[in-house]
């Protein structure tokens, strides 16, 4: 009897999968063929992601097609050949596109929920007290405190150069960039570059490093997203959340009690928190440290790969 129910799992499961595989033909879009379970990111785990949405690219940019059709393990998605159609996305159409389909569990796990991930009137209303913190002058308030941590950067190349060793530039600056995003985004003195075993430094590696059940994880929420919805899924480590919220909370709790300003992304958003309108006597509960850990994780990635 199991072994007959086994048997029907598996080939409604097929089955399941066919029909999403065959999502792009029925609609006459062209696309890259996939395969189970990774779609068209098969050797993910070795190659950055960019490599293989350009190797994507270059197929089916020959078919003279504005968009092509790839899939994301089993989930199709589109991806935009043409320029002008990109600027209608972004621009002209962008109410129909800002939600990313990315999943997002704010009560099992508040860290995840930034402005990457979050949709519908709550990524709106978000986006619009975030936007303000991005303009061309605020980030110009900050270039002072990057020439500091630039500095110690260049001490520290002296000292290496003077011991004669050899100097391992890619953790080198990785440590820069820790410091960096610490500085501006968490107003916090990592101190990577003199330590390499800095907590925020550990911490930072922790939060880019996927285990095979992480790996998993973020596969079920990719393509089950309702039912990591419904059973709470966390995506992010436990310890790595923690450590940011904490470090969060004690950062705006020590700048206000002191009255301390500084010209960073910290002091930007805590500028922005004390602005919000108070409802019922109780001014509303910020949402800084997923903002301040998706700026940290995601500019840590991007900030060492173009140094590098």
């Amino acid at each position: 009897m199991l072994f007959y129910l086994a048997l029907v799992a598996v080939s409604l499961i097929f089955f399941w999968v066919g029909r999403r595989f065959s999502y792009w033909k029925q609609l006459g879009v062209p696309y890259v063929e996939a395969s189970f379970p990774f779609g068209n990111l098969k050797g993910m785990n070795k190659r950055h992601l960019g490599y293989i949405a350009q190797d994507l690219y270059v197929k089916l940019k020959s078919t003279g097609k504005k968009f092509g059709g790839t899939f994301f393990f089993v989930s199709p998605t589109a991806l935009i050949l043409d320029l002008d159609f990109a600027k209608d996305v972004f621009v002209k159409d962008f109410q129909y596109f800002h939600d990313r389909g990315v999943y997002c569990n704010e009560k099992a796990d508040p860290i995840t929920a930034h402005l990457v991930t979050m949709s519908g009137t709550r990524w709106k209303n978000l986006r619009t007290k975030l936007t303000p913190t991005f303009t061309s002058g605020k980030m110009k308030m900050m270039f002072p405190t990057i020439v500091g941590v630039a500095e110690e950067f260049r001490k520290g190349l002296l000292v290496e150069a003077e011991a004669g060793g050899e100097v391992e530039m890619k953790e080198f600056l990785a440590r820069f960039t820790t410091d960096v995003i610490g500085t501006c985004a968490f107003g916090l003195e990592c101190n990577s570059l003199k330590d390499p075993d800095a907590e925020f430094r550990r911490m930072g590696k922790k939060a880019l490093t996927l285990s095979t059940m992480d790996f998993l994880r973020r596969i079920l929420t990719v393509t089950f997203k309702d039912v990591a919805m419904k059973f709470n899924v966390r995506l992010s480590n436990p310890d790595v959340a923690n450590f940011f919220m904490n470090a969060v909370r004690e950062t705006v709790e020590y700048r206000e009690k002191n009255k301390i300003q500084r010209n960073d992304f910290m002091d930007l958003l805590i500028r922005m928190k004390n602005a919000e309108p108070i409802e019922g006597g109780v001014r509303p509960a910020p949402t800084r440290s997923p903002q301040q850990c998706e700026f940290s994780t995601r500019g840590f990635d991007r900030s060492k790969r173009t140094h590098c």
